[in-house]
């Protein structure tokens, strides 16, 4: 398996949750379908004639298999509405926990469903390499063409052929902070890799431990290193250097792995800059993720680098927002122009090409989707470049939006979700584990090459 400790937990960040009820009425077919909550509702039409070249679908039938469940399957189940009452499909969804084991056992023993929801490029590399899964219909690569970059088409294709569509974002580069604390103190957002040294030891100069850490998660404690760590690979060494890291066509333990780490620890291993609020820096191990960024808002840290999925960590009442209580900027490249962004997703791979199911793949790459599931669910943001920011309503999430819709981003998918298990979501923690309670760089690189697959 690939990344599985990560994208558990980066599901609920991808599928969102349900807050928003709908009433689906379809134009050119009549039906509608109204939702329990009538109180907070949206109204949703698309042209079913684009349906129309698949033929008479009416009492057919297309089971997904996600690792989505309740109550966040809600948003998806209602976002479906308006192609079944198009079209007469009938949409049978089922959400498992261990929906990663399971849907390569179903694969290999020749029992996959219609369409799999897959959060990981690594994971739908092993689902293609079963030989059951099918190439995306042409409709489908060309609205990927349409309304995703390049690199999101690369993240759904294996070995030069377009298999999956993407479907939600979450964007990690991000760094959380005090609005309040920044205004009263009268600190800027960085806008380069510089500029965030410099506010750092403003903060150490004001008396303050400006970053708080945490790294504990069970067995997948020190996963959020392996993000620091890509996101200093990716500003430091560039896209097509990162490319190459993350399939080892470089080693692990190169000069650009190298640096990448020893920057981090200029941060995370510095007793100046950590642990705020929380000890000192063997704290980091000890510390819960869930836990590490909430000394924000008592003041006893300031910045905090996570993804956006952790606006669900603060307290209820707590406000996320630019004039909130905690809000987030974006982890800056090494100049205000270049714009990386480390992130994850989700694709939709198919495992029949009846008419019914290339429909609803269809479906799912359009920019009518992106927006209707958008309504229908609070944290939930796509790449989908038809998205309109407008039906965001989580001021995290346009924020997340707007990135990877800028036209200078560059986006790179989690690295260690992409490299080998034993790699990526073992050895990778426990080396970045000792590494931040004591052990030196190049030990901690070395380990992890040598432990490389040959």
């Amino acid at each position: 398996m690939f990344g599985l400790a990560k994208s558990r937990r980066l599901r609920g960040a991808l599928a969102g949750t349900v807050g928003v009820g709908l009433v689906l009425s379809v134009a050119a077919c009549g039906g509608s379908s109204d939702s329990d909550d009538d109180s907070d509702t949206a109204t949703q039409s698309i042209d079913c004639s684009q349906f129309s070249s698949y033929g008479d679908l009416k009492g057919k039938t297309v089971s997904v298999y996600t690792g989505i469940v309740t109550p966040e399957d809600k948003a998806y189940k209602d976002s479906y509405k308006p192609f079944e009452d198009c079209t007469g499909v009938k949409i049978s969804y089922e959400g498992d926990k261990s929906f990663e084991t399971q849907i390569l056992v179903r694969a290999k023993a020749g029992n996959p469903p219609d369409l799999a929801i897959v959060p990981q490029p690594g994971l739908l590399k092993q689902l293609v390499a079963t030989g059951k899964a099918v190439e995306a219909p042409a409709e489908v690569s060309a609205n990927v063409d349409k309304f995703w970059s390049k690199d999101w088409k690369a993240y759904g294709t294996v070995d030069g052929k377009f298999y999956a569509a993407p479907s939600g974002a979450s964007v990690k580069s991000l760094v959380w902070y005090s609005p309040s604390e920044f205004k009263d103190a009268g600190y800027q957002v960085p806008t380069t890799l510089a500029d965030l040294k410099t506010l750092t030891d403003k903060m150490v100069a004001d008396k303050k431990k400006p970053w708080c850490v945490g790294i504990s998660s069970g067995e997948a404690t020190g996963w959020p290193l392996t993000d620091w760590m890509e996101d200093f690979m990716l500003r430091m060494s560039g896209p097509e250097t990162y490319d190459k890291w993350v399939k080892h066509e470089i080693p692990f333990n190169g000069p650009e792995s190298t640096a990448a780490l020893d920057a981090v620890g200029g941060y995370v291993k510095n007793p100046a800059y950590v642990n705020g609020g929380l000890g000192d820096v063997k704290s980091i191990a000890t510390t819960t993720f869930q836990d590490a960024g909430l000394p924000i808002l008592d003041g006893t840290c300031s910045l905090h680098r996570m993804a956006s999925f952790y606006a669900a960590n603060f307290p209820k009442d707590t406000k996320v927002a630019e004039d909130g209580d905690v809000f987030a900027f974006y982890l800056p490249g090494q100049d205000a122009t270049t714009k990386p962004v480390l992130g994850g997703g989700e694709f939709n791979l198919a495992f029949a090409d009846r008419p019914e199911v290339k429909a609803f793949q269809t479906y799912l790459s359009t920019d009518t989707w992106a927006n209707i599931k958008a309504g229908a669910s609070q944290g939930w943001i796509s790449a989908n470049k038809g998205l309109d920011i407008n039906k965001v309503s989580n001021p995290i999430d346009k924020l997340s939006a707007e990135l990877l819709q800028n036209p200078s981003t560059v986006f790179r998918f989690d690295g260690s979700d992409q490299m080998p298990a034993a790699i990526g979501s073992n050895v990778i923690f426990k080396q970045l584990t000792s590494w931040v309670t004591g052990q030196d760089t190049k030990t901690t690189v070395d380990n992890v090459e040598n432990a490389w697959p040959k």
